[in-house]
């Protein structure tokens, strides 16, 4: 017998963590909201409505449809994403912020198209890998789709340039070809040849090498390019095992750069401390083991390879940048999944966990 409802722990803790980021992002907030009042309104109301109203109904819609229905509409989803990423570098559409082409600005809207391009790509490979589940063990089956799809994706954020999203994505992507049963050979070749495009990007990409010194030597410049992990590093430490307190964080209003953004994990661990953080990361392992038991339990392979993508997308950008604040790896711009500012992003990670959730409906009773 088919199930009939959505996974309840998988909510839950969908629900628990969207919550506590809303709380998290709230308190950030409050920084820009002393700097600019107009531009926390307009941040409030790209965070609220565009990614937690639109993308709670895009939860709920996606959650509700077959999943299976629209694997036909993977490529053309694919390529409407292809898309509208390229208007990104046209004059009057695109908008270029720090140097990157990665908005599209439509009068008072303005969305990264990469976050629906990530979501049509990993659909798109599910599709592909599952129409080619019986010849996996082969190139034609692995490693053809693998460049073929992400590839192009790829190149495309590459261009912009998006490093970032391209490193997470190909994550997911060999998070994929693993679990259709790829051949551990094919796998480490994808590996090597990233390994020696990190490398290219790294002599050709000036703010690609300029935070892999920054990481490797945080302490030589402390008031300029190490100035944001410095800041980060004190605001982490300052809160201690039980944080100062909802709201009394003091390194969101002048010293964290990007308080809503990229350091909004060591806004978050400053103002709850050791506990608040080691429940946010406890909540995204549950997310993971929840969202990989699903795809474990679905009723075919393009269900099962859709979650696995999905999962890896919302909780590896996630964790990069958790890892980041805390000086672990290289700086990033990857979002905090939920919590992050990013209306498009969080839009994106909900209607994602719609398609989870549809999945969970389906999925197979453990025997």
């Amino acid at each position: 017998m088919k199930k009939t409802s959505v996974d309840t722990p998988f909510l839950l803790v969908l629900a628990a963590l969207v919550v506590f980021g809303i709380i998290i992002f709230t308190s950030a907030a409050l920084g820009l909201l002393a700097r600019d009042g107009a531009s926390f309104s307009s941040v409030a109301v790209n965070q609220l409505l565009l990614g937690l109203v639109a993308g709670s109904v895009a939860c709920i819609i996606l959650s509700r449809i077959d999943y299976r229905w629209w694997r036909p509409y993977t490529p053309y989803f694919f390529g409407f994403a292809v898309f509208v990423t390229l208007l990104t570098f046209v004059p009057g559409i695109g908008l270029e912020l720090k140097g990157a082409s990665r908005w599209i600005s439509l009068g008072p809207i303005t969305f990264q198209p990469e976050e629906i391009l990530k979501f049509a790509t990993v659909a798109f490979l599910a599709a592909m890998y599952a129409a080619h589940f019986k010849t996996i063990h082969t190139w034609r089956g692995s490693l053809l789709p693998l460049f073929g799809i992400p590839g192009v994706a790829a190149t495309i954020l590459i261009l912009q340039p998006n490093t970032d999203s391209v490193a997470i994505l190909g994550m997911a992507a060999l998070g994929m070809l693993y679990a259709a049963g790829g051949r551990l050979r094919h796998i480490g070749l994808v590996v090597l040849l990233a390994a020696g495009a990190i490398a290219t990007a790294a002599y050709t990409y000036p703010h690609v090498s300029d935070r892999i010194n920054t990481y490797l030597n945080q302490q030589e410049d402390p008031q300029g390019a190490g100035w944001q992990i410095q800041q980060s590093l004190i605001a982490v430490g300052s809160g201690g095992f039980a944080g100062r307190g909802l709201g009394q964080g003091v390194e969101k209003f002048s010293y964290l750069p990007e308080p809503i953004g990229d350091s909004i994990f060591a806004v978050a661990a400053e103002e709850f401390g050791f506990i608040g953080t080691t429940l946010l990361i406890s909540l995204f392992v549950l997310f993971t083991l929840l969202g990989l038991r699903i795809a474990a339990r679905a009723q075919d392979p393009f269900g099962g390879l859709m979650v696995v993508g999905l999962v890896i997308l919302i909780v590896g950008q996630s964790f990069f940048n958790m890892a980041s604040t805390l000086g672990l790896i290289p700086l990033v711009g990857l979002p905090l999944i939920f919590v992050s500012h990013g209306g498009t992003a969080l839009a994106l990670a909900l209607a994602e966990c719609g398609v989870i959730l549809s999945v969970s409906r389906r999925m197979r009773h453990k025997n």
